[in-house]
């Protein structure tokens, strides 16, 4: 059987509540990566060679960017994006200093 693990796949560090709460997974791919999410790692991260074909398609797509037709590499990509840095939108864009800083005198505040 692939992609076999002998625990549950918890991420408390990403996800505090659980993944079935995070709410960023349905129902069926909390229970997917909680079933072989130890295994997916593994695969992901070279510590384990694939042991059927379907765990070596696993690894090719992965490392692609695009699951076709695999479940698991589906679920692990999408956990992949949810763990990865967030982007940042600003509405407004830092002010420019212009060349003539050096004239600039401030006006200091004097009480009379």
């Amino acid at each position: 059987m692939s992609f076999e693990s002998p625990k549950p796949f918890q991420d408390f560090a990403h996800f505090p509540r659980g993944l079935r709460r995070c709410g960023e997974f349905t129902v069926a791919e909390a229970l997917l990566l909680e079933q072989c999410g130890h295994a997916m790692l593994s695969l992901y991260t070279g510590q384990r060679a694939p042991a059927t074909d379907e765990e070596q398609r696993f690894i090719e797509q992965v490392q692609q960017g695009a699951a076709l037709n695999n479940n698991h590499a589906k679920v692990w990509l999408k956990y992949l994006k949810v763990i990865g840095p967030r982007r940042v939108h600003r509405l407004c864009t830092p002010m420019q200093s212009s060349s003539n800083d050096e004239d600039f005198e401030p006006v200091e505040d004097v009480a009379e």
